[in-house]
């Protein structure tokens, strides 16, 4: 099984599209009401789905990336505002973090290999 997308509610369409090409996402379905990204390393997509309110924000979007330091200073000199700057978590990934313009939690991260294999991973045998 494979994750396909993730989609996340925007209350203002060309504002969150610009945005995420503003991140370097590539725009692949492009509808007043929809839009699709291809991200820019492996075959993973995510989608933006028009809504009147998007209310209470509880899903959080994660977009990995290498050089997080290196990006995040290139974002901001596009002039995108981060709520937190890249830091080391207690659970061993970098993350920095930040909001679309419709509200969406978003944090840009590196985890390495502990994305996969942290020290505490769980040893499942069947």
């Amino acid at each position: 099984m494979n994750l396909n997308q993730v989609t996340l509610p925007v209350t203002n369409m060309p504002e969150a599209v610009d945005f995420y090409l503003k991140l370097g996402f590539t725009l692949i379905v492009d509808t007043p009401h929809y839009a699709r990204f291809a991200c820019p390393e492996g075959e993973s997509t995510f989608s933006l789905s028009l809504t009147d309110h998007c209310g209470a924000q509880h899903a959080v979007i994660y977009f990995e990336h290498e050089q997080l330091d290196e990006w995040v200073e290139h974002l901001q000199r596009k002039g995108v505002v981060f709520e937190q700057l890249p830091k080391t978590e207690r659970y061993l990934w970098r993350e920095a973090v930040l909001h679309d313009p419709s509200g969406n939690k978003i944090k840009l991260y590196w985890a390495g290999e502990n994305r996969l294999n942290p020290p505490w991973r769980v040893n499942v045998t069947e």
